[in-house]
């Protein structure tokens, strides 16, 4: 259990936090949500005790311990991965190496005797004589083999340094677990285990993250950050998200009845329990949302862009052929004799490494050669390219958003046209006046989705476009996307994003070949399992 009791802190002029009162509960898993910049990860700071409020102060149980996702990946490079990980018990840690110490002596004493027996003690206390045992089946249950347990830290490739302070902060069953953004860099499998992992992590734990797919497998509840308070509402994000948006629109329907209301309410309460899943920690959820009262379901006063992409021009069958595409870089083979067909009701999910991924894309829009093979657009075809990296288009650009947005408009649209489509985008006021080159990640990519919106085109393109955006952008764009009536071909690492969106899977393999399936995402992956496909 942690406790928050009129904890305050401000910045400057800048108010984050004003008299947050909130006790977070053993057995709960909180997602903790806010826009952009609201402070989620000082929140978690200040739990940790990294940072100290202004006001109020945070409590834990007796003798209770918290454990922290570390973010500083170069923290442990002088030690081996096996040893990080039971560093993630700091008292443990420091009875080992106690222990330890007094063992090598040459001269060891009586007092050293009393000692380590003493230490022998707690250490058995701690359960250090399966430290180890433990420290290797979360790395395992992570992706990371036992080949590399004796390895220095220094040694691992990121990624790997990611899993290993993941398995650092999940060590010795803390009686209260803050994750940020854990899992950035993580592959499916891993997302997989550590979902199954914290659905039945018997404790508190406090997750911050922009996946979707996640918060709603392992929350039970939402911590809503917003105002500079922190609201707690019952159920995944999903019921957060869609139960917050049917009170706004009841709430602005004021000519509907009241007991009209509350039977909408009532039934989406009812249908959001019944779809509760299985696990034994859904099914304490699916009791708490039977308790729900009709008051506790608020309208939230989060901001969403607007979203959509309308087609200029109706599209034809003939819409792409791919023959023979193959594609090398720095000797490694990317693409080997690619050749799918594109149909007009296709929205693509391209899977495999982000270079392949890119690589193709990249000689679709004819801004990469392939080293052989063809490809060819339908005439009935327009298409639009959101890139991975596209920095180019707002680096040295002195002028305004209104003028950076004109270039692409198909007609000379007035200002006060531009200046409306940006404000749906969440540019409203003197923002329109900003120059391109200071924007942040999360405003580029608005921007790039902008220029997108007014080309009007019938085939997207769009490579990771969920990098960089908040929760709310994340979720407009995976609306917009799955009202778009033309054809898509996009890559993602956010599981919702592509099992609502994609009805084909076109992954890219090792060699270079693909796997062409006409499947869901999810039906993709279950086929594979199957298929006893890696």
């Amino acid at each position: 259990m942690i406790q928050v009791s009129g904890v305050g802190l401000r910045y400057g002029d800048r108010k984050l936090f004003e008299d947050v009162n909130i006790k977070f509960t053993p057995g709960n898993c909180y997602g903790l949500i806010g826009a952009n910049g609201a402070g989620k990860s000082t929140f978690l700071k200040i739990l940790s005790g990294d940072i100290e409020p202004q006001e109020g102060h945070v409590s834990m149980g007796k003798d209770e311990r918290l454990s922290v996702l570390k973010q500083n990946h170069f923290e442990y490079d002088e030690f081996n991965v096996l040893d990080t990980v039971v560093m993630g018990n700091k008292r443990l840690w420091e009875v080992k190496a106690e222990k330890d110490a007094i063992y090598a002596k040459e001269d060891f004493s009586d007092e050293d005797g009393m000692r380590a027996a003493e230490l022998e003690g707690e250490f058995a206390d701690l359960n250090g004589w399966e430290a180890d045992s433990e420290a290797a089946t979360l790395l395992n249950g992570l992706g990371i083999g036992d080949e590399l347990h004796y390895m220095q830290m220094a040694d691992l490739e990121g990624s790997d340094k990611v899993k290993v302070l993941l398995a650092q902060a999940l060590f010795g069953k803390p009686d209260v677990l803050l994750l940020d953004e854990p899992t950035n860099h993580l592959d499916l499998k891993a997302i997989k285990w550590l979902e199954e992992f914290l659905i039945n992590f018997e404790n508190t734990v406090i997750v911050v993250s922009h996946d979707r797919h996640f918060l709603n497998k392992v929350c039970t509840h939402i911590a809503d950050l917003d105002f500079s308070k922190i609201q707690i509402y019952v159920g995944n994000y999903d019921f957060w998200y869609e139960s917050s948006q049917l009170a706004l629109k009841m709430a602005q329907d004021q000519n509907k009845k009241k007991e009209e209301k509350i039977k909408e309410l009532q039934a989406f309460v009812a249908r959001f329990s019944a779809n509760a899943s299985k696990s034994s920690q859904a099914t304490s959820r699916k009791k708490m949302l039977d308790k729900i009262e009709l008051e506790d379901i608020k309208p939230s006063s989060r901001k969403y862009p607007f979203i959509n992409f309308q087609i200029g021009r109706e599209i034809g069958n003939d819409v792409l052929t791919v023959d023979g595409l193959s594609a090398t870089q720095d000797g490694e083979v990317l693409l080997k004799d690619v050749r799918f067909m594109m149909n007009k009701e296709d929205k693509i999910i391209l899977l495999g490494s982000p270079l392949a991924k890119t690589a193709l894309m990249d000689i679709l829009m004819d801004q990469r050669q392939a080293d052989s093979g063809t490809f060819k657009w339908g005439v009935t075809t327009s298409q639009s390219y959101f890139e991975n990296d596209h920095d180019k288009y707002f680096t040295g650009s002195e002028k305004t958003l209104v003028e950076w947005l004109r270039q692409y408009s198909p007609e000379d649209e007035t200002e006060s046209f531009l200046r409306g489509f940006l404000g749906r985008m969440l540019f409203s006021g003197e923002e329109v006046k900003k120059s391109p080159s200071v924007l942040s990640g999360g405003e580029k990519v608005r921007c790039m989705l902008s220029k997108m919106m007014l080309a009007n085109s019938n085939v997207l393109l769009l490579d990771e476009p969920t990098n960089h955006l908040d929760l709310e952008s994340i979720q407009a764009l995976n609306e917009g996307l799955i009202r778009f009536k033309g054809a898509m071909l996009f890559t993602s690492h956010d599981h919702q994003f592509i099992q609502t969106i994609a009805n084909r899977v076109i992954e890219i393999q090792e060699d270079g070949t693909i796997l062409d399936k006409q499947l869901t995402y999810d039906e993709f992956l279950e086929w594979k399992e199957a298929q006893g496909i890696k």
